[in-house]
């Protein structure tokens, strides 16, 4: 799939998960990954911290063969290298990862996101070229540590009039809060537990699907 291909795809997602398999209930990413599938969700984040590169390309061949399969969006998180090595359909960066230029550079047909905690940040990656960005963490979030500042949904209302490409929101976010980052007007929304830990993954997702459809 080329990258306007890709960009097109990317403007149908809604829910947006990403793993962890050490928050999944003692489920594996591959369980996660099926079950969200099940759920209807067009995109997966592979997103791994404590996995070695090579592991991390094992597992990252065998989300590529079963998204490929059911038309949904692979995104490799950090590994810019991965993610083109398996044809992953984008990477997803962070504000201290590969630098968001260079790897557009190396890899033009990849979605590249760019991870932004602030208005800065956010404009700063759409002048880089950064497909969609992440506006977060709106709430506190168990998934990432050393974090003390979140930014409340009231920042998405904020930040997002002043980008022009799209955008997720993350952090903290639940089926108990969705509500206000939808009314602040996200309609792409990245969470790990709030699925990851779900007793029935399969039927999460599509509840919050439809809640965020109800939003459209």
């Amino acid at each position: 799939m080329k990258r306007e291909a890709r960009r097109n795809a990317f403007q149908q997602v809604d829910i947006y998960p990403v793993t962890c398999e050490r928050l999944s209930n003692g489920r594996s990413n591959l369980e996660v990954l099926k079950a969200v599938i099940q759920g209807g969700a067009r995109i997966i984040q592979l997103r791994e911290k404590e996995c070695s590169g090579k592991k991390m390309y094992a597992l990252a061949l065998k989300f590529r063969e079963i998204t490929t399969k059911a038309g949904v969006l692979l995104i490799i998180n950090d590994h810019v290298d991965i993610a083109m090595a398996v044809e992953a359909d984008g990477v997803h960066l962070g504000q201290d990862d590969f630098p968001l230029n260079a790897a557009k550079k190396i890899a033009p047909e990849l979605l590249i996101g760019a991870s932004t905690h602030s208005l800065e940040e956010a404009i700063q990656a759409q002048k880089e070229g950064a497909d969609y960005i992440n506006i977060g963490p709106i709430f506190p979030t168990g998934t990432k540590e050393g974090i003390e500042r979140f930014l409340g949904p009231e920042a998405i209302a904020a930040i997002s009039p002043e980008i022009d490409v799209p955008f997720t929101v993350m952090g903290g976010i639940s089926e108990s809060n969705i509500d206000q980052v939808l009314v602040n007007g996200a309609r792409r929304v990245a969470m790990v537990t709030a699925i990851t830990r779900a007793p029935d993954i399969t039927a999460k997702v599509k509840t919050l699907r439809e809640k965020i459809q109800s939003y459209l």
